[in-house]
């Protein structure tokens, strides 16, 4: 049945009948119903309601889209040769579902948390108080998240239920690894992947604390050499009311973590969950929803939208072949995947770590930036290897429309070139007619705060954020899918540095002007050729840490005489600059290694404010009184920046205003 009305009770349950070799959504559970702000009306589309509440599948293990997902058949609760897995979910949908646009953002949310509707109309994440401008909801979209993250950390966390696998009855076990460089003095360390002061997953308990295949070793950057730290010095413990107890979940060393070194600990776990699941949870929920004449939110089109962890989830999620359903249809219609550079991640492993990404200092030598990485077959000219990140999408004839959009961060901390250069770095690689590329210049990895400011703990850096913001280029990009997909009208033609017009080098070319006060970076992220074992690309790491060969080229997008890039997507920042946006800021010597970068991070040079300045602190770059007769004179240029932003569709016309005000507030602030 449709459900449409409000349903007082707490727990309402959706059955859903389907056939045994083609079971997907199983059923539904929803917990909470609520219209949002007591039935406030967004445009002509009307009121909408929250949902949050629970989603059951069920995966036939021989069918052959299930096959990919490790250990699938080994899951402990295999019943009559299907496997049963669950997810947590929020859905957004117009009360009425004929007033909406038929269209759905289906966000794989970061770590368990949902954010893109706070990210695009400015309110709260979870409309509570606060919707913003209700752009998404205005527009008539229906906004999904579905958890897909079976280690997702905290009570708000959206989780993926999946069982734990043993071979013949059999309990699984093997080796993990984690590293982390603290920002401070620590006595103990979570074993669950720490990132920005939160665990990002919860990571498996230590197995067998006493087992010699258990270690601790310290070094000074990625690159450095290993001292492993004596067993007598560090134990799986930690500190509660001022006594030292045994931890599963901690390591405890004498003398404590010290800030600026990277500490990695490998350690024996057990029992496996079945991670893989996740892929084909998105891919079914997509499925259902485009379907099924009972969805709880029925639609005609699905777009998938990741972040940094969830954009290279689908990365991968294309690269493993779950976009072809069970049916043979295509689950994803659209694919925004953003700030994923050239990653994927370790989503469907054996003791698989979804939240391990790739970081300056943290995370290193994980199976997320790795071969191949461009969307048409490349070759590695080191191996002989030869694939592309949608060789089976191809194969299943369903390539879906996609947007691989990066920041200026990318390119020194993911990789981000190797999406569209050779593996041997010499040329540009060919895109795909469905792909399109955008390098969004001067931006960072998230928006900094305006004013801008220096990060906080460990992203403390040298100089300030920059604080570009991304919201403007959300919405186009947005609305530019649903146009695509819905229309076939086609959206901007990709746009990104290239080899050929000398926009990007490598690293010993580029070419920053000598800032005052300002320290360079001596090297970028780079993608390693790795090696976790005989078994790893077929899901099993018995390695650990990898044995690492050559890395892949690094390239960097080139700058202009005043450190900003030339290529690529410009905001009216850029193209009428008051600063330098640097693609990279270093740690603050407080938090150690100074000479490192820190994550996701940009970085803001105002640029003098007069001549006499310049000339004082000998600074190359031309001040704002040299460039602009006036405030007049900058708005102007400004103003002619976001007409063309707009004209080229990568800003909205309504958002044009916005856009205006803040180049106002931003003379204010550099001239202040």
């Amino acid at each position: 049945m449709r459900l449409r009305s409000r349903i007082p009770a707490l727990l309402f349950i959706v059955a859903l009948t389907i056939h045994p070799l083609c079971a997907r959504v199983v059923r539904v559970e929803i917990t909470s119903r609520k219209d949002v702000l007591n039935g406030k009306e967004f445009g002509n589309v009307g009121a909408y309601e929250r949902i949050t509440g629970r989603v059951y599948f069920s995966l036939p293990v021989t069918n052959p889209h299930n096959r990919q997902i490790v250990d699938l058949g080994n899951a402990v609760n295999l019943k009559n040769g299907e496997v049963e897995f669950s997810a947590d979910f929020i859905a957004v949908r117009p009360r009425d579902e004929h007033k909406g646009n038929g269209s759905m953002l289906l966000e794989v949310p970061n770590r368990g948390r949902g954010r893109i509707i706070g990210l695009v109309d400015g309110g709260d994440w979870d409309l509570a108080n606060d919707a913003g401008d209700g752009w998404l909801l205005r527009n008539g979209f229906t906004i999904v998240s579905l958890g897909w993250q079976w280690d997702a950390a905290g009570a708000d966390a959206l989780r993926f239920v999946a069982p734990v696998a043993k071979e013949n009855g059999k309990t699984i076990t093997g080796l993990l690894r984690g590293d982390l460089m603290p920002s401070k003095a620590m006595p103990e360390i979570p074993l669950g992947h720490l990132i920005l002061g939160n665990i990002g997953g919860t990571e498996y308990p230590v197995a067998n604390p006493e087992d010699p295949r258990n270690v601790l070793t310290v070094r000074d950057s990625r690159a450095g050499a290993r001292s492993a730290i004596p067993r007598s010095e560090w134990q799986f413990a930690q500190t509660v009311d001022g006594k030292l107890v045994p931890s599963d979940r901690h390591i405890h060393l004498n003398g404590g973590f010290q800030p600026g070194k990277i500490y990695e600990y490998v350690y024996v776990v057990a029992d496996p969950v079945v991670a893989g699941g996740g892929f084909a949870a998105i891919r079914d929920f997509a499925s259902y929803a485009k379907h099924r004449a009972d969805a709880v939110t029925p639609v005609a089109r699905v777009y998938g939208e990741g972040i940094s962890q969830n954009g290279r989830f689908l990365r991968d999620f294309l690269y493993q072949g779950f976009n072809a359903d069970e049916e043979g249809r295509i689950a994803l219609d659209g694919v925004l995947a953003h700030v994923a550079g050239a990653g994927r991640g370790s989503f469907n492993y054996r003791f698989a770590q979804p939240s391990r990404d790739a970081q300056p200092t943290s995370s290193v030598f994980f199976p997320t930036d790795i071969f191949p990485v461009t969307d048409q077959p490349e070759k590695d000219p080191l191996t002989g290897d030869t694939s592309g990140l949608l060789d089976r999408a191809v194969a299943d004839k369903v390539v879906p429309k996609i947007f691989f959009s990066n920041t200026s961060y990318e390119y020194w901390g993911r990789a981000a070139a190797l999406i569209h250069v050779s593996a041997d770095g010499k040329q540009d690689a060919p895109i795909s007619d469905n792909v399109r590329i955008y390098h969004f210049t001067g931006l960072q990895h998230f928006s900094g705060p305006f004013p801008p400011e220096k990060g906080k703990g460990d992203l403390l850096g040298q100089q300030p954020q920059s604080p570009l913001p991304v919201k403007y280029f959300w919405r186009a990009m947005i609305a530019n899918m649903d146009a695509w997909v819905r229309s076939n009208t086609l959206p901007p033609a990709s746009s990104y540095p290239k080899i050929a017009d000398g926009n990007l080098v490598p690293l010993r070319e580029y070419a920053m002007p000598a800032i005052p006060g300002m320290n360079r970076p001596h090297e970028a992220n780079e993608a390693w050729r790795l090696d976790f074992g005989p078994h790893w690309r077929d899901g099993n790491l018995s390695i650990q840490p990898p044995k690492v060969s050559e890395p892949f080229p690094v390239l960097v997008p080139q700058v202009d005489a005043d450190g900003n890039e030339r290529d690529g997507v410009r905001l009216p920042e850029i193209t009428a600059p008051l600063a330098t946006y640097a693609s990279w800021n270093l740690r603050d010597a407080s938090i150690g290694a100074p000479d490192q970068r820190v994550s996701f991070e940009a970085s803001y040079i105002p640029f003098p404010k007069t001549a006499a300045e310049r000339e004082q602190t000998r600074d190359p770059r031309k001040s704002i009184a040299e460039r602009y007769a006036d405030r007049e004179d900058y708005l102007t240029r400004y103003k002619n920046a976001v007409d063309d932003l707009v004209k080229q569709r990568w800003i909205l016309p309504e958002d044009r205003d916005a856009l205006l005000h803040r180049g106002d507030q931003e003379w204010v602030e550099a001239t202040k």
